[in-house]
């Protein structure tokens, strides 16, 4: 067991004791990445950090369900999805979902390596142009290949068939290419 997944573990047994510190201290590891996973699918900030932030009141309420067979970022990353597709539908529902373009990285404060400038360039133009993908696609595409759920994952968490779901992976993929290509 590496060091990294042996705090983790000291952290969620403190979290379990009831220690706000180490609720924080998990709160502050896994906290970016939970919101970027939520911003990719409801695509407003302020409502993907409240996403974010009722996740995490779900997993510390329910972390004595937690059995550790996953590590505890991909069980947190669930629920973010989970909640985050749950919240969308919602606001789908309601029609209050405006066409907004967001950012989809927050903002590290680490200096960027100029190598990677084109690089990412190229995966902003990309996550852009998925924003504007028919709904179905935009999602199904950020499951599985950012997300990297595999089809019958990405068919649960969607619930659609397995079926369905590689050909609207694939229908989305092609689509994505068609508004990549310059005319």
């Amino acid at each position: 067991m590496s060091h990294k997944e042996e705090h983790i573990d000291t952290l969620i047994q403190q979290c379990l004791e009831g220690k706000q510190s180490a609720q924080l201290a998990v709160y502050k590891r896994y906290f970016r990445a939970m919101y970027n996973t939520s911003l990719r699918i409801v695509k407003m900030r302020d409502e993907a950090e409240d996403v974010m932030q009722e996740s995490f009141l779900k997993a510390f309420t329910n972390l004595h369900t937690f059995k550790g067979e996953v590590a505890f970022g991909a069980w947190l990353k669930r629920i973010v999805i989970n909640s985050s597709i749950q919240h969308y539908r919602k606001q789908l529902k309601k029609k209050q979902v405006t066409l907004e373009n967001v950012m989809y990285k927050v903002e590290d404060n680490e200096a960027s390596v100029p190598d990677h400038t084109s690089t990412e360039l190229k995966a902003q133009k990309v996550m852009e142009t998925m924003s504007r993908l028919k709904d179905n696609y935009r999602i199904s595409l950020t499951l599985h290949l950012i997300e990297g759920y595999d089809y019958e994952e990405v068919s649960t968490i969607m619930n659609i068939s397995y079926a369905n779901c590689r050909t609207t992976i694939s229908r989305a993929k092609d689509s994505l290419r068609k508004k990549l290509i310059p005319t």
